[in-house]
């Protein structure tokens, strides 16, 4: 991990609402509209998007901890757009502020965490666990 991760950082994504972010995807008898699901993991995109050029070798990003809001719906075909800021590195642990928006109103907003890995042991960690499945 780079010194240069640092609190107070800033990063913003945007994304068109398609057919495959609609909540129909997942159960049919609810609205067609931008999914609770796709909005969460837009979230943690938008954070691993930010602190991606500041890994050091092997390292990666996993997540731990999300406290979100979906505030309002937003219709498929509309563009969201997410801001995140990273509040807090404590060692490995990265605290990030994370807003969406459509065009019209703010549509969500979360604490997350992540987590600072190395690949290689997650992943053989993983691997054992598969075996044992």
């Amino acid at each position: 991990m780079s010194e240069e991760l640092k609190a107070g950082m800033t990063h913003e994504m945007e994304r068109q609402v398609t057919e495959d972010l609609s909540a129909q995807k997942v159960f049919p008898h609810v609205p067609n509209v931008y999914a609770t699901r796709a909005m969460v993991g837009h979230f943690e995109e938008v954070c691993a998007e930010m602190v991606l050029p500041y890994l050091g070798e092997g390292e990666q990003t996993v997540g731990i901890a999300m406290k979100f809001t979906h505030t309002a719906a937003t219709p498929l075909g509309m563009k969201v757009r997410f801001k995140a800021k990273l509040a807090e590195v404590d060692g490995k642990k990265l605290t990030f502020e994370v807003e969406g928006f459509d065009a019209v109103d703010k549509i969500g907003e979360a604490t997350h965490q992540r987590f600072i890995i190395n690949a290689e042991k997650f992943n053989s960690k993983m691997a054992e666990k598969a075996k044992k499945a």
